[in-house]
């Protein structure tokens, strides 16, 4: 069964093309160990909400846009080993174009998928 890392990130909005870029450059890497897709998605209607919301959950400012991101893996032992390998790999951490300390992450296992592919 597929499994899915899902993000949410606050990026500067002056930041939009360096950080497309910087996924752009990310994606052969996590491809070339396993992952089967990537979906970027820069908000344009991330409403706030009454209780929580997207922005707020990344302690986001106005001069960021929350992105919502997701990747595919085959399986979770993919993607664990993946990542395994990341870390072992003992590799400098690039400069990121929006504050890492304020991305939420988590892996999911899908229960009910319905008209896309994964």
């Amino acid at each position: 069964m597929s499994y899915i890392d899902g993000f949410v990130i606050p990026v500067p909005t002056a930041n939009r093309e360096v950080y497309q870029a910087h996924e752009a450059k990310w994606w052969p890497y996590f491809r070339d160990r396993g992952a089967s897709g990537l979906a970027i998605c820069w908000g344009d209607d991330v409403p706030d909400g009454k209780v929580t919301d997207f922005r707020r959950a990344v302690a986001g400012t106005p001069d960021e846009t929350v992105v919502f991101c997701w990747m595919t893996w085959p399986d979770k032992a993919t993607r664990d080993a993946a990542y395994a390998k990341m870390m072992a790999d003992d590799m400098p951490m690039p400069e990121m174009p929006f504050d890492g300390k304020r991305l939420i992450h988590g892996g999911f296992e899908p229960i009910l998928v319905e008209g896309v592919t994964i």
